[in-house]
Order: C-alpha cells, then sequence, then structure tokens
C-alpha cells in the first residue's frame, strides 16, 4: 500500500510545477483584467503647444457661398500653435467685409487670431478704420479711425473693444478715452476713464 502511495506521490510531483505555473499565470491574468487602467483606451494624445506650422510674406482669404470675398489676412510672418488653436502674426494686415460690404482695415505691429479669423487682438501701434455707412442722401459717412496699443476686432458681432487708452478720429472729431467698446451694429459707442473730445463744426 506505501509503495502504492508513493508511486502516486512521485507521479503528482512531476507535474506540479506546470500545474502551479499555469495558476500563476491565470492569477497574473487575472490581475491584469482586474486592475482599472490609468489611461482610457484610445485617449488622444496631449496636443503640443509648439508651433505646428508656419508662414513668411503670406495672404490669405476668405469667400461666402456666393463667392464674396469675406476677408484677406496678410502678414510678415504666422507661426500656429495647435493647443490653443491661434495665429500669432507680425506686422499683419487685415480686411473684413461685412454683409453691405463695407470694409474695415487693421493693422499693427502684432495680432493674434482664432482659427477661423473671427476674433483678433491688435498688439502695438494697432489701427483699424471703419468704412462710413451710407446717409438717406446716398453719400456715405466719413469713415472711423481707431487708434491705441490694444484692440480687440470681433468681426463676426461687428464690435471693436480694448481695455488700454484709445484715440476715436472721424473727418476733423477726435476723442479718446482710457478704454472703449463699440458695437458697429447698434451703432453705440462707449468711452470709459478720462474722456476727452474735439468736434469741429461743418461748414455748411
Amino acid at each position: 500500500m506505501k509503495r502504492l502511495l508513493w508511486r502516486a506521490w512521485d507521479g503528482v510531483a512531476v507535474y506540479l510545477p506546470i500545474l502551479l505555473m499555469a495558476l500563476m499565470a491565470l492569477a497574473t491574468y487575472w490581475l491584469a483584467r482586474s486592475t482599472p487602467s490609468l489611461t482610457p483606451p484610445g485617449a488622444a494624445a496631449p496636443v503640443s503647444s509648439e508651433p505646428d506650422y508656419f508662414m513668411r510674406r503670406f495672404g490669405v482669404k476668405s469667400f461666402d457661398a456666393q463667392g464674396r470675398m469675406k476677408s484677406e489676412m496678410r502678414g510678415e510672418q504666422a507661426h500656429h500653435y495647435p493647443d490653443t488653436d491661434t495665429l500669432d502674426i507680425e506686422q499683419p494686415r487685415i480686411l473684413v467685409y461685412n454683409a453691405q460690404g463695407q470694409r474695415t482695415v487693421a493693422s499693427a505691429k502684432k495680432a493674434l487670431s482664432n482659427g477661423d479669423g473671427s476674433e483678433v487682438q491688435l498688439i502695438g501701434n494697432a489701427v483699424v478704420v471703419r468704412d462710413g455707412r451710407p446717409q438717406n442722401n446716398g453719400r456715405a459717412q466719413q469713415p472711423i479711425e481707431f487708434r491705441g496699443e490694444f484692440l480687440h476686432v470681433f468681426a463676426n458681432t461687428e464690435r471693436l473693444k480694448s481695455h488700454k487708452p484709445v484715440v476715436l478720429i472721424r473727418g476733423q472729431d477726435r476723442f479718446s478715452g482710457d478704454s472703449l467698446e463699440y458695437d458697429d451694429l447698434e451703432q453705440v459707442l462707449q468711452l470709459q476713464g478720462r474722456v476727452r473730445g474735439t468736434l469741429v463744426p461743418v461748414p455748411r
């Protein structure tokens, strides 16, 4: 009887390492399936904050569905940042046309534009000139000009803002203030801070 038991034990002992390895493999597989992943599967890689492309002495135009030009942007140099989808432009010159065909021309030492060009921050010697609106007599008003070290242009809503001093010029009239909000659609202008103005009578 003892001999039979020893023979049986010898048979089991031969396969015991294989059985232990199989159990360890099953335990490792179970742990891998049960442990939550730190990175979700299919998670997108972080977007780089470094420029992904640049342009030199460029010009970009955009058109509406009828083929009319909506805007044109030119500059000496530009870098695109993918993490914020912004364009950093040196020596920009920007033309924007509204639905009525009125033109706005903007320039500065530097500009930051969002991806579709609908929002542009002009920095350093910023100038924005807006064509005058047509009057009832068929003649257009005089163009209105904004000057400052910082001007924030919203092309789609035809608004202009600045938290820094701004000078406003129309013909021989001149106004200045510490900050500005201008809505061309509503024809509303707000100057705040130390506001000064000079009105020159129009000769009849």
